[in-house]
Parts: structure tokens; sequence; C-alpha cells
């Protein structure tokens, strides 16, 4: 039924791979012949593979200047240049969206689908944080970014009128949508290529491992500066990113704390074969990297909020596969780590069977086998209506 619908996909920016991209990767694989549509498309050629190759449609911010470097800077632009995309010869529309992707116009005679892998987070709850880190909390630029959010939030709250059925990436970003929009959401976890990692035929080796881009709510900086203040633990940091300046200064005086910079995917893959626990401490919308280090078989110390706590088993559970902190905070991360090690030394130890299992509850498999399920029964649903 499904093969003969004509499918549009609506995806935000096309420029790399990464979480977002892997949903729209997986999407297109249960629809083959959807066409695909963008705000901008600057794929390099070697990484289009994963949209089949296929010709994307973009509006037209596309042909701005500078738009290939500075497309996140035409924001602004993006409610109505998304609006612009002609989608009304298509039967069947999925949103893939964490900004302005669900804004598409539909017809009462469409089915609008939006997996939201967020709201807008920078328009809503995490609007001063976003202020405080582009240092906008004062002053006219200051005032002209909160009125532009607060028309975004208007924006926001208008399109979800438009979608008629939503899908969110995790739990925690289902009362995220809730709590904006008041509409609920159906849980379909995004896929992770856990079959891409295995665990280690050795013993794990005595280093700690966190890899991230180098943002402020990824908080590298705290798990830096707790380590440092626990100097017979050794951690390998993975990453770069805005903040390195600050992550380098941190780590500057501390001889257990090594950072190695980007490493292509197949080293960060060693490196969480061999480290004895992974380290997470970002506020996450679900956290790929987690479940990618579970799947090698390492157990994760983690901040106990947001997706984290749906893609880590605690030690509340029969076969737990790491450990939470309650606050982002140095002492409470270094407590969560005493734990980790007083568990070791009990022989109480989280298995790497365990955290292998758990990771593969987000195989790419289930992703396609649940959200082509979940399309049929809302298909016939809409011809029913």
């Amino acid at each position: 039924m499904l093969d003969k619908l004509r499918v549009a996909l609506v995806h935000e920016w096309l420029v790399d791979y990464s979480g977002s991209e892997r949903v729209l990767e997986q999407i297109l694989q249960i629809f083959p012949q959807a066409d695909v549509f963008a705000v901008v498309e600057f794929l390099p050629p070697e990484l289009r593979k994963f949209i089949q190759n296929k010709s994307v449609k973009t509006t037209f911010i596309q042909k701005l200047p500078f738009a290939r470097t500075k497309y996140r800077s035409y924001l602004p632009l993006m409610p109505i240049a998304i609006e612009q995309l002609d989608l009304s010869s298509y039967d069947l529309v999925i949103s893939s969206s964490h900004a302005v992707a669900k804004g598409v116009l539909t017809s009462p005679n469409q089915l609008h689908i939006s997996y939201v892998h967020s709201p807008i987070r920078y328009a809503w709850d995490l609007q001063h944080q976003y202020l405080r880190e582009a240092n906008l909390e004062t002053g006219l630029k200051s005032l002209l970014a909160r009125w532009f959010l607060h028309q975004m939030r208007i924006w926001d709250t208008r399109t979800a009128n438009g979608v008629d059925t939503f899908v969110a990436n995790s739990k925690f970003i289902a009362r995220r949508i809730h709590k904006v929009y008041r509409r609920e959401a159906r849980v379909i976890y995004p896929p992770v290529n856990v079959l891409d990692f295995n665990i280690r035929e050795y013993p794990k080796e005595d280093f700690y491992l966190t890899a991230a881009r180098f943002v402020p709510y990824k908080r590298v900086d705290l798990i830096v500066s707790a380590f440092a203040q626990m100097p017979d633990k050794k951690l390998i940091v993975i990453g770069d990113g805005t903040g390195l300046a600050k992550i380098k200064a941190l780590a500057s005086d501390s001889k257990n704390i090594t950072l190695i910079g980007y490493q292509p995917p197949q080293i960060l893959r060693e490196y969480m074969q061999r480290s004895r626990a992974f380290v997470f401490a970002a506020e996450e919308d679900f956290g790929i990297t987690v479940v990618e280090a579970q799947a090698c078989g390492t157990p994760v110390i983690a901040f106990g909020k947001g997706g984290a706590l749906e893609t880590i088993r605690g030690l509340d559970n029969e076969k737990p596969t790491g450990v939470f902190f309650a606050e982002q905070s140095v002492e409470s991360l270094k407590m969560a780590v005493e734990k980790f090690e007083l568990l070791e030394q009990s022989g109480d130890r989280i298995t790497s069977n365990a955290c292998r299992e758990n990771s593969l509850r987000f195989a790419p498999e289930r992703f396609r086998a649940e959200f082509k399920d979940f399309v049929e029964v809302q298909w016939q649903e809409f011809l029913d209506r």
C-alpha cells in the first residue's frame, strides 16, 4: 500500500551526516520513491549516498550570499522559506524537524507526519541559555534576538496545527512536544548503527573516555574539571569546536587528561571499545554516542536527565549498563565515578554483554519496522476519516 503513495520528505538542512540525517536515511529506505526537500543542501559528493543520490529540492535560501557556510544566519527567513515549498502533488508528507521543517504547508487531502527531534530548543525552554551563550543578554542585539525568538514561538505554535501526527525521538521530547504544542506524540527511538560496533576481545584499559562537540550544552568543561580533581584517574577527550580554548585551559595543568581532537569514526570506535567507561554530561534529547559506547560493551557514567534515562539502564535495573549522576556539577560527577569504581571492586560489575544487549534496542531494522507500521496505521485512519 505505502509503495504506491506519492511521498515528500522534508528536512531542515542537508550539510552533513549526523543524527537527524540517519533518521532521514532510514525513512528513505522505507519510501525509496520519495522526493526530498530541504531549506538548503550542500552535501559533499561522498556523503550523498545516504539520500540515495537524489536531487534535493531547496528553498530560495540556497542561492543567497554565503549560504553554504552561513546558512544558519538566515534562520529569520527560514519560516517563510519553508512555506514556499510546493508539496501539493503528494499524498504523504513526512517532515524531519528540529527547527522549521514541520512548517510546510499541506492540504486536508494530505497526511502530514512530523518526526520531531526537538521543538526549536533556542526558542522555547533553552532561550535563556542560548542568549547567555551567545552573549546576548543585554543591549540592542539582545532586544532584537528576544523579539525574533518571540515571533518564532508564535510561528512554531501555529504550524503545529498543520501536523496531523507527531512522532518524538524519545519520551523526553514527547513531553517537550506536549508542553509547547499540547499535542500527544508517539515515541519511536532514532536508529543507531549498532552493528558497526562490537565488543573488544581484550580486557578494558585503565582510562575513561568522553567524546563530543565542544559546545556549551555538551558540558565537556564539567567532565574535564571533575577529572582535574581526580589526578589518579585518566581521561581521554575526543572532539573539537568553539569551546576548544576553554577545554584546553581547564586541562592544561592536569597530566591525567589527554585531548586528542576530532577523530574519525573508526578511531572513536576503538577508544570506546578500550575505555573503562564513557562519560556523558549533557542533557541530550536522545544521545547517540552513549548507545554507540554500549554497543562496544562499555558502561556509561551519565547525567541522569533527558534521553539518557531512556538509553541507559541504571543501577536499579536487573542488568544495568551505567551509573547516573543527579546534578551537572563537579562533585556529583566525582561521586558517580567513585560509585562506578566501587561496583567494580565489589565484583558487582556492569557487564559488556548487558551493555551490548541494551544497545540493540536501537538498531536501524527496529526503527524501520516501527516507523513503517506506524505510518500504515496512520494512513488507514486518514482514509477512514
